[in-house]
């Protein structure tokens, strides 16, 4: 039988996610097309403020379920220390991001697609964090609804 270590607070949970909004620099993006199509993809990101911050070419399908209904989720981390953040996106154009999240992304992830037409940056508002580790953790994922935290 495994034995698993014990559940951590909501609160130690809050802080294991916020550092790995801060240290993390991958995430999974799940969005859908107008007729439902689902679209999956690895992208780097930037937390910035109260935002998760991502590039991506324009064309591409992510951006453009995106642009069409901003609705989707995002994942990070292994199945055994999972958060999943229900989010709104907006797609900005590559020229039109602020100067200081073009800066703290350019230095995190160590390329800077600004200005590049073909490129646009996706930020992400997070209205709904839930994170767990194992089955005892289970009934106190949820630590943000309604973009509150609940701790």
């Amino acid at each position: 039988m495994t034995t698993y270590p014990p559940a951590r607070s909501a609160e130690q949970r809050k802080r294991d996610v916020l550092q790995r909004w801060e240290t993390d620099e991958d995430a999974w993006v799940s969005s859908a097309s107008s007729d439902g199509t689902p679209c999956l993809v690895p992208l780097s990101f930037l937390w910035h403020g109260d935002r998760l911050l991502m590039a991506t070419k324009a064309a591409n399908p992510t951006a453009r379920n995106l642009k069409a209904r901003g609705d989707c989720w995002v994942a990070m981390g292994p199945t055994r220390d999972v958060v999943l953040v229900q989010s709104t996106a907006e797609v900005i154009g590559s020229s039109d991001l602020p100067a200081d999240a073009g800066d703290a992304f350019a230095q995190k992830l160590g390329w800077d697609p600004r200005g590049r037409s073909a490129w646009v940056f996706l930020e992400f508002r997070p209205h709904r964090v839930l994170a767990w580790r194992e089955e005892n953790e289970l009934a106190g994922r949820e630590l943000m609804k309604e973009g509150v935290w609940a701790v």
